[in-house]
């Protein structure tokens, strides 16, 4: 049983004050590696909720469930489930569209922005330098299962690209929900890979590119599908057949 203790007011008001005091921010990197600015997110009715009650949530540490690269995931028969309830609809059209619709990257506290704490995250042995920067560790991309020690040369990728995004249901969204959306930590919709992975594949869905590291296909298919059935964005048919095909990777 938990014993009561009286604390004093000055006491009291003492720690309302500290838990209410927030940490500055500097500059970040975008996908291309190009500084972006900072911004923080704040808290929004139109920002999603996890998207199954049995998706994995990441650790204290912000790593992902054992077994996954990406937090949130959820497993191959509930990602299938998801599959099968997107609706299936022609893309819309880029009309409007820019990357600086989708605010990114955000503040996230203690100087840091979401790409690094993705870098960090998705490393292991990252140091960090006294503005949040990764200056060393070691990464391996998913993607390719390319091994890299250098910060600079991994590229933090939507999962879902923002372009595509935007014609399969971004493009009606507010500004909260879009800034949500590229910087989703709990999802599995951001994650370091190597540059030239991430720029191989841009804003294509999966019916037109595809990781070149076929192992990664089960945890890709699982990704996008939840990640476009947490936001209720559409899905072409080709895309939809391909994460099908994917999905099957899988083991049981």
């Amino acid at each position: 049983m938990e014993r009561q203790t009286r604390v004093p007011g000055v006491v009291l008001a003492a720690s309302l004050l500290l838990a209410v005091a927030g940490c500055a921010g500097g500059g970040g990197a975008g996908d291309d590696g190009r500084p972006t600015a900072r911004a923080s997110i704040p808290a929004s009715p139109s920002a999603p909720q996890s998207a199954s009650p049995s998706a994995s949530a990441p650790g204290d540490d912000g790593k992902p469930a054992a077994g996954d690269v990406l937090p949130g995931m959820v497993s191959a028969a509930v990602a299938r489930t998801q599959l099968a309830a997107l609706k299936v609809a022609e893309p819309g059209t880029m009309a409007g569209y820019s990357r600086a619709k989708f605010t990114h990257w955000a503040e996230q506290g203690d100087k840091c922005d979401t790409r690094e704490v993705v870098l960090k995250r998705d490393g292991t042995d990252v140091t960090r330098d006294s503005e949040c920067r990764a200056v060393s560790g070691k990464w391996t991309s998913l993607y390719d299962g390319v091994a890299v020690g250098e910060a600079s040369k991994m590229d933090i990728d939507h999962m879902v690209p923002l372009a595509e995004g935007w014609r399969s249901g971004a493009a009606g969204w507010d500004a909260a929900k879009r800034k949500a959306f590229a910087n989703d930590l709990t999802n599995p919709q951001l994650l370091a890979v190597t540059a030239s992975s991430n720029r191989s594949k841009g804003d294509q869905s999966p019916n037109l590119w595809q990781p070149p590291a076929k192992s990664s296909w089960c945890q890709y298919g699982r990704a996008w599908t939840t990640v476009k059935s947490t936001y209720g964005l559409t899905v072409t048919e080709p895309e939809k057949k391909m994460l099908g095909t994917m999905l099957d990777t899988c083991t049981p």
